[in-house]
């Protein structure tokens, strides 16, 4: 995602990494973006110091890195905010300092990915004027051929807590029960992957909810699925989401975060109540049996994805945001 925004954002982009790993590097590197690495907070001061300018920092440790340097070196500072998981003491900490932080001098403006953190960050009392909503979106590519054989319904995302991955079983298991010709598959690894191993096997369905891995190419597993499922408990505007819309893919989805702002139920996926895994399963259901409202559903998210949800497009505000951080600061 941020290296399709510095392609698309017009601009000199240097982006600034924390102990990130050097496959990361060389992929930025790679595709003619300046990718540096840093340590910590003193080797960023002294990069930031050797080469100013606009700041914009994601995540929680760079935008309170970010926040003691553009206070001391005086630089305008942009926050991206994709959302938050305050689900241990210690994140709700994090939460409530980043918000806090947000409503200082120093964070010229908070981009926000959707509606509901840009709400977040009123109710905290962060002013209306600094804060912008611009969703995520897709750069201009080509899709690959539908190649749906078998019904797959698929997961893709970080196997933890918050992408819901516990709740995506809890949905399939009475969905394989009706659909025994059916399988599914999760992609992505992370914390819970031994845990949902053990729960696929004890319910006897190894051979039919299948543990991928890490994947690169999702494009073309998303060619492959019948249904993309998303049984996040909290969200963004996932980037895979997106990515479905402009596939082609139908999706089924808990109406979390910036989901209900991306797609309406029933125009363009079939949405849950959050947490509501039974009525997660029964829109699983409906867009396997009922193929004219997957391909109807799925032909104007595709439609709703590039008029909307485009870099191109989105790359205007970003545009006009920088701008005004820039000015702002300089008065």
């Amino acid at each position: 995602m941020l290296l399709d925004h510095c392609l698309q954002v017009p601009g000199r982009h240097r982006v600034i990494f924390l102990d990130g790993p050097g496959e990361l590097l060389r992929r930025f590197s790679e595709a003619g973006v300046t990718a540096v690495p840093c340590a910590g907070l003193k080797s960023l001061y002294t990069e930031l110091r050797r080469h100013p300018g606009l700041l914009n920092a994601h995540n929680f440790r760079a935008q309170l890195f970010s926040w003691l340097c553009a206070r001391r070196l005086a630089m305008p500072l942009v926050w991206t905010q994709h959302g938050f998981t305050p689900r241990s003491l210690k994140q709700q900490f994090y939460t409530w300092l980043a918000l806090r932080m947000g409503r200082s001098r120093t964070v010229t403006r908070v981009a926000c990915v959707s509606r509901g953190v840009a709400e977040l960050h009123l109710s905290a009392g962060v002013c209306a004027g600094k804060l912008r909503v611009i969703p995520n979106g897709l750069p201009p590519r080509a899709s690959l051929p539908r190649a749906v054989t078998t019904p797959l319904v698929g997961y893709v995302g970080r196997l933890s807590h918050e992408k819901g991955p516990d709740q995506f079983l809890d949905a399939l298991l009475p969905v394989l029960v009706r659909r025994p010709e059916a399988q599914a598959v999760l992609i992505g690894d992370g914390p819970l992957e031994d845990s949902l191993a053990a729960r696929i096997q004890a319910a006897g369905l190894g051979r039919r909810i299948h543990l991928a891995g890490y994947q690169t190419d999702i494009a073309a597993w998303l060619a492959r699925l019948s249904v993309l499922v998303i049984s996040s408990r909290t969200e963004g505007t996932p980037m895979v989401l997106l990515e479905a819309m402009a596939a082609g893919t139908p999706v089924a989805a808990f109406a979390v975060g910036g989901i209900p702002d991306v797609v309406e139920n029933g125009e363009h996926a079939l949405l849950a109540p959050p947490g509501q895994s039974a009525l997660l399963g029964d829109c699983v259901l409906r867009l396997l049996e009922d193929k004219s409202l997957a391909d109807r559903l799925a032909r104007a998210a595709r439609l709703r994805q590039a008029s909307e949800y485009a870099l191109p497009q989105l790359a205007v505000r970003w545009q006009e945001l920088y701008r005004q951080a820039q000015e702002e600061r300089a008065c």
